[in-house]
C-alpha cells in the first residue's frame, strides 16, 4: 500500500489536470489582436522547446548507450549499471520533458485569457492566471511521482536503477533550464536596453520586434526550465531517501524504503486541498490569497504525515519510531523560512526593495552595487536554516532524516510551483495588456496581478535553490552510504586527506565557471538581438510612428539558435566533471568535489537569484510613481540595474541549483564504479 499510494495519488494530480485544462480552454482568449499575440508566444514556446528536445536527445541517447553495454565492458559493475539503469534514464528525461511541455502549452494558452478575465475584475484574473500555474505544478508532481512508480516496478526495485531515472530528470533540466534561461535574459536584455534606454519606449511595446521573444523566453525560462528543475528536485529527494533506506535495510521492498512513496502521495493530496483553496477561497489580495494556499497545504500535510509515519513504525538503529517526522517538519519548516527571506528581500513591499529604489536617484552604479549587497545578505538566513534542518535530521534519524528533510521541503511542491508558476502567466498577460492598448483598469489589474507574479517568481527560485541543496545533501549522504556499502564498512571523509581536500577546492571553483559561460552565452545574444532591434527600428518605415510591424520571428530565431548553441558547453562540462574526478582521483576526492561545489554553489545561487529580483522590483517599484516615476533619471538607472540583475536571477542562480544536482546524482549512479577504485 505504501507503494500503490503513489499511484493513486499521481492519477489523481493528473484528473485535476486536465479538469483544470477543460475550464482554462473554455475561457475567451479576448479579442482577435490577443489572440495573434498569445498564438505568436505559444509557437515560439513550442519551437524552442521542440528544438531543445532534439538537441538534448542525442546526449540522452549517448549516455543510455553507455549504461547498456557496461555490462560487456565490466561483469561487476554491469550487476549495478545495466539496460535497467539505460531504462530509468531514459524514462526520467521523458517525464522531465513532458511535464515542462503540458505545464508549458496550457501557461501559453492563459495568458490571454487572464488579460480578458481581467475585464471582469481580480478575482476572476487570478482564479484563470493560478489555475494556469496550477496545471504545472500538478503535472509535475504527478507525472514525477508516476514515472518513479512505474520505473520501481519494471526494474524489480533495482535501487542502482532507480537512481538512473533521478539522473534522466536531472540532466533534462540542466538543458530545459540553463538553455531556457540564456534564451529569456538574452531577449529579455536586447528588448529593454534598445526599447527602454535607447529609444524611450515602453515595456511590451508592440513597436519593439524583441518583445514576443522575451515573453516566449518567460515561458521557455520561468516554466518549462522551472518545472524541469523542481521535478527533478522532488524526485531526487524521494531516491535519495530510498537509497539511504536500501542502504540501511538491504531490502527494496522494506517500509523503510517505501515511506517516500507514501509521504509524496499525501504531499500530492495536500497541494491540490491548497490549490482549491486559492481558486475558490475569498480573494482581497492575490499574494494574500496564495499564501494562505501554502500554509493551509503545509499544514494538512504535516497531520497526514504524523499518522503515516506512526502507521508505518520505523524502528532501527537507536531512533525512536517519530524520527522521520520530526526529521520531515524540519525540512517543511526550512522551505516556508526560505520562501519568506525571498519575500522580504525582493519584495517592494519591503524596507530592502523601497531603499535600493531610492538609491537609483544617484545613479546606475549604486543600484547595482545595492542590488548585489541585497543578495549577499540575504543568503545568510537560508543556509543557516539548511544546515539546522541537516543536524535535526540526522540527531532524530540518522542518514535517512537528511533525505527525508529534502523531501519535507518537497513535499506540497504541487501548490509551491503552482504559485510560481503564475508569475510568468500574469507577467505575460500584463504584456498582451500592454500590446493590446487594454483600458486603464484592466492593465492596473495586469499591472497588480505582474507584481505579485514578480514576488512570487523570486519566492519559487528561492524555494528551488534550497531544497536543491537540501536534496544535493540528501544524494550526497546516499554516495556515501552506496561507497560504504560496497566497502562493507562505514566511509568516512577526513579533512586531512589531500585528496579530499583537492576534491573540495576543484569543486567548490565549478559553480563560477559555471555561471561564466552562462552569462557569455546571454551577453552573445543580447548583442545580436540588439543589432536587430535597431536594424529594424532604422530599417522598417513607419515602425516607430506605429504605422508598421516588426518582424518579431527575426528576434525569436537568434535568441532559439544562441541558447541552443550556448547551453552546450556547460551543459557537457557538468557531465564530465565529476566523472573526472571520480575516475582519476577517485571516490574520496569525489566525495570532497560534491561538498564543495554544495558550499560555494548554495549562496552563490541564492545571492544571484535575490540580487536579481530585488533589482528587478526596485525598478516597477519606480514605474508606480515613487521618485519620480517613469521617464526620471531614478528610473533610467532603475532600468540599468534591472538588466545587470535579470541573468543573475533567471540565468546563473537558478542553474547552479541544478549543477549540483546533477553531478551528485552522476556521482551516485556511477558509485558502484568508483567503488572499485578504492
Amino acid at each position: 500500500m505504501l507503494l500503490l499510494s503513489s499511484l493513486f495519488a499521481g492519477v489523481l494530480a493528473l484528473i485535476v489536470v486536465a479538469l483544470l485544462t477543460l475550464n482554462i480552454l473554455k475561457k475567451s482568449s479576448g479579442d482577435k489582436k490577443m489572440q495573434e499575440i498569445s498564438l505568436m508566444i505559444q509557437d515560439g514556446a513550442r519551437t524552442f522547446l521542440k528544438r531543445e528536445y532534439k538537441t538534448v536527445a542525442f546526449v540522452v541517447l549517448a549516455i543510455a548507450i553507455i549504461f547498456s553495454v557496461m555490462p560487456l565492458i565490466n561483469k561487476d559493475i554491469g550487476t549495478e549499471i545495466n539496460i535497467y539503469t539505460a531504462i530509468a534514464f531514459v524514462t526520467g528525461a521523458v517525464c522531465s520533458a513532458l511535464a515542462g511541455y503540458i505545464g508549458m502549452s496550457i501557461a501559453t494558452r492563459t495568458n490571454a485569457k487572464t488579460t480578458q478575465a481581467a475585464k471582469d475584475g481580480l478575482k476572476p484574473a487570478l482564479q484563470i492566471s493560478f489555475s494556469g500555474g496550477s496545471v504545472m505544478g500538478l503535472t509535475v508532481v504527478g507525472i514525477g511521482l508516476l514515472g518513479l512508480f512505474a520505473v520501481y516496478k519494471i526494474v524489480g526495485g533495482s535501487i542502482s536503477a532507480v537512481n538512473g531515472y533521478a539522473m534522466g530528470a536531472s540532466l533534462l533540466a540542466l538543458f530545459a533550464r540553463s538553455g531556457g534561461g540564456i534564451y529569456t535574459k538574452g531577449a529579455d536584455m536586447g528588448a529593454d536596453l534598445v526599447g527602454k534606454v535607447e529609444a524611450g519606449i515602453p515595456e511590451d511595446d508592440p513597436r519593439n520586434p524583441a518583445v514576443i521573444a522575451d515573453n516566449v523566453g518567460d515561458n521557455v525560462g520561468d516554466i518549462a526550465g522551472m518545472g524541469a528543475d523542481l521535478l527533478e528536485s522532488y524526485v531526487e529527494a524521494i531516491i535519495a531517501t530510498i537509497a539511504i533506506g536500501y542502504a540501511i535495510s538491504a531490502s527494496s521492498f522494506s517500509n523503510i524504503v517505501l515511506l517516500p512513496f507514501a509521504i509524496a502521495a499525501w504531499g500530492i493530496v495536500s497541494s491540490i486541498i491548497g490549490i482549491l483553496w486559492v481558486r475558490f477561497g475569498p480573494v482581497s489580495k492575490a499574494q494574500q490569497a496564495m499564501n494562505i494556499g501554502v500554509y493551509v497545504a503545509n499544514i494538512i500535510m504535516a497531520i497526514g504525515s504524523y499518522f503515516i509515519i506512526k502507521q508505518v513504525g520505523l524502528t532501527y538503529e537507536s531512533y525512536g519510531i517519530m524520527g522521520p517526522f520530526w526529521a520531515m517538519i524540519a525540512g517543511l519548516i526550512t522551505g516556508i523560512i526560505i520562501a519568506a527571506v525571498s519575500e522580504y528581500y525582493s519584495s517592494s513591499s519591503y524596507r530592502p526593495v523601497k531603499r535600493l529604489a531610492e538609491s537609483a536617484q544617484s545613479g546606475p552604479a549604486v543600484v547595482v552595487v545595492g542590488g548585489l549587497s541585497i543578495g549577499m545578505v540575504s543568503s545568510l538566513i537560508p543556509v543557516v536554516c539548511i544546515a539546522a534542518a541537516t543536524i535535526i535530521g540526522y540527531k532524530v534519524a540518522g542518514m535517512y532524516g537528511i533525505a527525508i528533510g529534502a523531501l519535507g521541503m518537497l513535499s506540497t511542491l504541487g501548490i509551491t510551483l503552482a504559485v510560481d508558476s503564475y508569475g510568468p502567466v500574469a507577467d505575460n498577460a500584463g504584456g498582451i495588456s500592454e500590446m493590446t492598448e487594454q483600458k486603464k483598469d484592466v492593465r492596473e489589474i495586469t499591472d497588480q496581478l505582474d507584481a505579485v507574479g514578480n514576488t512570487t517568481a523570486a519566492i519559487g527560485k528561492g524555494f528551488a535553490i534550497g531544497s536543491a541543496a537540501f536534496s544535493a545533501l540528501g544524494l550526497i549522504t546516499a554516495y556515501i552510504a552506496t561507497l560504504s556499502r560496497f566497502a562493507g564498512s562505514k566511509l568516512v571523509l577526513d579533512l586531512s586527506d589531500p585528496k579530499l581536500l583537492s576534491g573540495l577546492l576543484i569543486g567548490g571553483m565549478i559553480p563560477f565557471v559555471f555561471s561564466s559561460f552562462l552569462a557569455g552565452g546571454v551577453g552573445k545574444i543580447a548583442n545580436k538581438i540588439i543589432d536587430e532591434v535597431r536594424r529594424q527600428f532604422k530599417e522598417i518605415k513607419g515602425l516607430m510612428e506605429g504605422k508598421a510591424k516588426p518582424d518579431s520571428s527575426l528576434c525569436v530565431d537568434i535568441a532559439t539558435k544562441g541558447a541552443l548553441h550556448a547551453m552546450m558547453g556547460p551543459g557537457i562540462m557538468i557531465i564530465v566533471a565529476p566523472v573526472a574526478v571520480g575516475l582519476f582521483l577517485g571516490p574520496i576526492a569525489l566525495g570532497g568535489f560534491l561538498v564543495g561545489s554544495l558550499v560555494t554553489g548554495l549562496p552563490l545561487a541564492i545571492q544571484m537569484a535575490n540580487s536579481g529580483a530585488a533589482l528587478d522590483n526596485a525598478k516597477k517599484y519606480i514605474e508606480e510613481g515613487n521618485f519620480g516615476g517613469k521617464g526620471t533619471s531614478a528610473h533610467k538607472a532603475a532600468v540599468v540595474g534591472d538588466t545587470v540583475g535579470d541573468p543573475l536571477k533567471d540565468t546563473m542562480g537558478p542553474s547552479i541549483n541544478i549543477l549540483i544536482k546533477l553531478m551528485s546524482v552522476i556521482s551516485l549512479v556511477l558509485a558502484p564504479l568508483f567503488a572499485k577504485l578504492m
